[in-house]
């Protein structure tokens, strides 16, 4: 199978575009009453190279994210499950390729996020969507004023029914903790990592098969479609690949050969503030990436933006 991979025409550049919101005093929050402060930005036009992949174990595969950075070159790599508490997180590795920059939300054995950059970021904050404690999100702002958000939502379990399973439940108020989040964006963000939602049914190999099985039922749908709509939110994944075109991003281990059967879904996602829909310049899926050693189950995104 070869790369996914799309391109937009250049569009001109709008003077101004990235802008965040300045807030002076309570009383002014309150009235939502803010005046925008222009982000200083360098002369050159700059195109920066974004890749978010759930690696599942960074430790485990140090080997394939080597691969990763010397084949594609990002200038930011967004890791989701990295299973791994910070103190013991192989920054080394990083170091040696350039990622100077890193900012990590670890924990043993499961969950755990890292944003490494290889360009200067700052303002790194953490959300608690899970509301548990549970490392799910990290975030930084570029230097152009782009913010950058690295996400890992619940799986949610086996059963779509949250009466009975609490993970479903947690999953779908994570989704509506941010969709609160995004309506109080006021600066051009772009959010990737692990949605566990697959929204379309040309998101998975059987729309009819998968109705009733979490990450592709009806309420999961409608949760993302209101996080989306909060935002109003550019899929970039399928703005370079059009719906009803094939994409997916994930296929179970449980699979002997997944290129036979090719039963895959489209659980990981990136998503732009819609102010950058003209600063999008490449997007790719790394469907190889499935095929390499010991894989993860999930393969790598990336997206090439000129701010």
């Amino acid at each position: 199978m070869t790369h996914a991979r799309s391109a937009l025409a250049p569009c001109p550049r709008s003077e101004g575009l990235f802008r965040i919101r300045s807030e002076e005093g309570a009383n002014e929050r309150s009235h939502c009453s803010q005046r925008e402060k222009s982000i200083v930005t360098s002369a050159a036009v700059a195109r920066i190279k974004i890749a978010s992949w759930n690696i599942n174990s960074v430790r485990a595969r140090t080997a394939l994210v080597e691969r990763l950075i010397a084949e594609q070159q990002p200038d930011v790599l967004c890791l989701q499950e990295t299973k791994v508490l910070d103190g013991i997180f192989p920054a080394d590795l990083f170091r040696r390729h350039g990622y100077l920059h890193m900012h990590l939300n670890g924990q043993r054995m499961h969950h755990g996020v890292a944003i490494l950059s290889r360009v200067p970021v700052g303002d790194p904050g953490k959300h608690d969507w899970q509301d548990n404690g549970e490392a799910r999100h990290v975030g930084v702002r570029l230097e152009c004023g782009i913010r950058l958000e690295n996400v890992y939502v619940p799986a949610g379990g086996d059963i779509p029914d949250r009466t009975v399973n609490a993970k479903f439940g947690q999953k779908l108020d994570f989704i509506e903790r941010m969709t609160r989040w995004s309506e109080g964006l006021r600066e051009p963000t772009i959010v990737v990592g692990d949605f566990n939602v697959a929204p379309l049914e040309c998101d998975v190999w059987s729309h009819k098969a998968l109705l009733t099985v979490v990450s592709h039922t009806p309420i999961e749908v409608e949760a993302l479609t209101r996080l989306q709509q909060a935002h109003d939110w550019i899929d970039i994944g399928r703005t370079f690949i059009p719906a009803p075109q094939r994409c997916f991003t994930w296929w179970s281990y449980r699979s002997p050969d997944w290129t036979r059967n090719d039963r895959g879904r489209r659980l990981d996602h990136m998503w732009a503030s819609p102010e950058l829909a003209g600063h999008l310049r490449t997007h790719e899926v790394l469907e190889p990436c499935r095929n390499w050693d010991r894989p993860s189950d999930h393969v790598p995104l990336v997206v090439e933006i000129e701010a």
